[in-house]
């Protein structure tokens, strides 16, 4: 078993620490299982490295870093947006269109936050339901790890089996485990807030295939983090992305040059 952890300041850091984790002579397969990545700034990264990163994203047919972010967090849509509850409201009308978009037709993650599916006729908005008790906890209640959200349900599985990334046991409930402590505290994204007032993630992925999404999901957790913080009066703190399965996927050989800073690609 092939496995590491790695903690660096920035997304970019990060990201290409965890690749050259993968990319070694005695991991032939370049994946590793129960992988950790920990960055300390989720909403900092290069952009000279995301552009050139972009263009060979490009060449290969792959949407931009920037796409793929939106899916966890639409940043231009909530710069336009009173609040997250307005935000949610807006991006529920947009749904069933963005399911329409290719890729999109079981729905994103940021539809899986404010629209979560608990029950076939009813939904739930976890993103104001962590905000609301993230301030609760912030005004005083002495809690400090309550705040779940789900991004898995369990029409899902099948997909995870068909795939070969593994399968999940989904144990929190949202809209039904409401308990601050206690029983269940597995989840897909879990929020922490400690005394400095800074909130901090920690994200579950079964599966996570290095070149094709995982630099845009920091970016997309980052941006979701931040803002989760920013509307409950809060700081961001760090994320920590743990993946079952990481892969690195892609073409190696043109990516070793910016993994190991020994030079540019060309534009």
């Amino acid at each position: 078993m092939h496995s590491f952890t790695v903690a660096e300041r920035d997304v970019t850091q990060a990201w290409v620490a965890a690749c050259n984790k993968l990319d070694r002579k005695d991991n032939p397969g370049r994946t590793g299982l129960h992988t950790v990545v920990r960055i300390a700034e989720p909403t900092r990264d290069d952009p000279v490295f995301r552009a050139e990163l972009d263009r060979l994203r490009t060449a290969h047919g792959l949407w931009p870093l920037e796409t793929v972010a939106s899916t966890l967090f639409p940043a231009a849509l909530a710069a336009r947006t009173a609040n997250a509850g307005a935000l949610a409201e807006r991006y529920r009308r947009m749904y069933p269109a963005i399911k329409r978009y290719p890729g999109n037709h079981r729905g994103t993650y940021f539809g899986r936050l404010v629209s979560y599916p608990a029950a076939p006729k009813d939904s739930v908005d976890q993103l104001g339901t962590v905000i609301s008790r993230l301030q609760t906890q912030a005004a005083g209640t002495k809690i400090a790890a309550g705040y779940e959200i789900d991004l898995a349900a369990t029409t899902d599985t099948d997909v995870a089996a068909e795939t070969g990334a593994g399968a999940d046991l989904l144990v929190h409930t949202a809209g039904k485990d409401n308990s601050y402590i206690g029983f269940p505290c597995l989840s897909h994204l879990s929020l922490q807030l400690d005394r400095d007032r800074r909130v901090h993630a920690a994200a579950l992925y079964r599966s996570h295939f290095m070149f094709e999404r995982a630099y845009g999901n920091y970016l997309g957790l980052g941006g979701l983090l931040a803002y989760i913080a920013e509307q409950a009066g809060l700081a961001c703190g760090t994320l920590t992305v743990v993946a079952g399965h990481a892969r690195l996927d892609g073409p190696v050989t043109k990516l070793r040059p910016l993994l190991t800073g020994t030079g540019r690609m060309a534009a």
